[in-house]
């Protein structure tokens, strides 16, 4: 754009800047844009609703302390809260990649508020992004600050009820799959026989406890910087600011943030970050057992193992016809790989962003944050409804390969030992008989007492079948 109307003269310290002429932001912000053309990735929407909150609430709070007069406080609200709902988002214009300390994107904050406060007094007060809007605060605190809100309401309002919608699913197919006596399987090879409800069992418990490790994580999410500002000392910010503000956070929000206990680890630090990824990590680890065991079960549909039926959602292929993939199940993985890849960046920005008084990698820590957030809770729900909710057992091809399994020749090993069991083992793989026609024709065991110990469904009940 080279006309001058499309442009307004917008000053900060260093000087004039020019900045679209429609655009809420300030000099600071138009700088931002121009030094960080990285990847046209913009804050995430739950960072913005954070920053909003923040700026609300602290005016609030500036206002109760007698630092804001009661019209520039309802006025800044207004702006705030609009914030908050995404009303203005298009004016969040800053890469992620920026300012490690994400300046650029505090600035973007107060500059956006202070121009939408201004027009909604229809001009009559000049709102100044740092005295009015940043009163009492600093990028140093209110950054971090915003993560861990932004990450606490994303947790949850999406992650923990998406669990929880697959955790119900897999629940389900516990229940549904009980008495189905099926093939174990380790190291790939035959093992003893388990039911199908049994290893769903193992599926369920592992979303359960992904569910219990994101709790537990929560309780240092929690805890707020805020208050400390540019170093953690708390300068320039009056007494009792921090927990009034952080106060009001809870309350808007209704999760339970209270002030960190060493405003110096808080801002120094994000190791609060690095073990919440860490939780999120496991839990796509977790996805990837279940999303794997899945479609491997259900190979086939002749040439596999086919002792699921997972629901056919499209065509696999687009060349040979009939052909259905596992396709959600492979979603489910990608997402897994690229939480396994934020992670990694969330922690190197841990372990080499933290320098002295300030980490400097934190509005990268909060998008790879909140987007593993974000793909799990999606891959959670989709996974549950478009494939857990439709899976259907095989029950003959289930039964054609319990019957099949040569390892239930454990069952025996009380009675005739190891090493005897061992070679009616290899006897039935080499010869084709069955274990039950071999031990007959050794006359090694009673038919009636031979039944009772090959009875598949006992074995998966060991404590139950004496």
């Amino acid at each position: 754009m080279s006309s001058k109307a499309e442009f307004r003269i917008e000053k900060d310290s260093m000087g004039e800047m020019k900045v679209p002429v429609d655009a809420l932001w300030g000099a600071q912000t138009q700088r931002a844009v121009e030094n960080f053309p990285i990847s046209g990735i913009r804050l995430p929407r739950p960072m913005i609703a954070a920053l909003g909150s923040i700026k609300r609430s602290a005016a609030v709070v500036n206002s109760k302390l007698g630092l804001l007069d009661a019209e520039k406080r309802d006025i800044i609200i207004r702006a705030a809260e609009e914030v908050e709902r995404g009303d203005l988002d298009t004016h969040f214009a800053v890469d992620v990649f920026q300012t490690g300390s994400g300046t650029s994107s505090n600035m973007n904050t107060n500059e956006v508020i202070a121009h939408r406060a201004t027009a909604l007094s229809q001009g009559k007060i000049a709102f100044h992004p740092n005295d009015h809007v940043n009163m009492s605060q600093s990028s140093n605190d209110v950054i971090p600050t915003a993560i861990h809100v932004a990450v606490a309401v994303e947790l949850n309002k999406k992650l923990l009820p998406a669990l929880s919608v697959l955790e119900k699913s897999l629940e389900h197919k516990v229940k549904e799959f009980a008495d189905i006596v099926k093939t174990g399987r380790t190291h790939l090879m035959d093992a003893t026989p388990i039911t199908l409800g049994q290893e769903f069992s193992g599926y369920h418990a592992q979303i359960v406890q992904g569910k219990k490790r994101v709790e537990r994580s929560l309780v240092t999410m929690y805890e707020l910087p805020l208050g400390g500002t540019a170093v953690g000392t708390g300068v320039n910010t009056p007494k009792g600011f921090s927990p009034a503000v952080i106060s009001e956070i809870a309350e808007r929000t209704g999760l339970p943030f209270i002030e960190t206990s060493n405003h110096f680890e808080a801002q120094a630090t994000v190791d609060a970050f690095v073990e919440m990824s860490g939780q999120l990590k496991t839990i796509a680890c977790s996805m990837a057992k279940v999303a794997n065991d899945v479609r491997w079960l259900g190979s086939g549909p002749r040439c596999g193992i086919g002792e699921l039926l997972l629901p056919e959602v499209q065509p696999g292929s687009s060349i040979m016809p009939a052909k259905v993939n596992p396709v959600i199940a492979e979603s489910v993985l990608m997402v897994v790989a690229q939480v396994i890849g934020n992670d990694a960046a969330v922690t190197v920005g841990g372990h080499s962003g933290g320098v002295f008084e300030l980490n400097v990698m934190l509005p990268v820590v909060a998008h790879n944050l909140l987007q593993s957030i974000h793909l799990l809770s999606t891959a959670a729900v989709n996974f549950a409804e478009r494939c857990v909710d439709g899976i259907k057992p095989n029950r003959k091809r289930i039964q054609e390969l319990a019957e099949a399994n040569i390892t239930v020749v454990t069952a025996l090993v009380p009675k005739l030992g190891y090493d005897m069991a061992a070679k009616l083992g290899k006897e039935a793989y080499q010869t084709g008989e069955t274990l039950r026609a071999l031990v007959l024709k050794h006359g090694l065991m009673q038919e009636a007492e031979l039944d009772k110990a090959l009875d598949l469904l006992s074995m998966t009940k060991p404590g139950l079948s004496a």
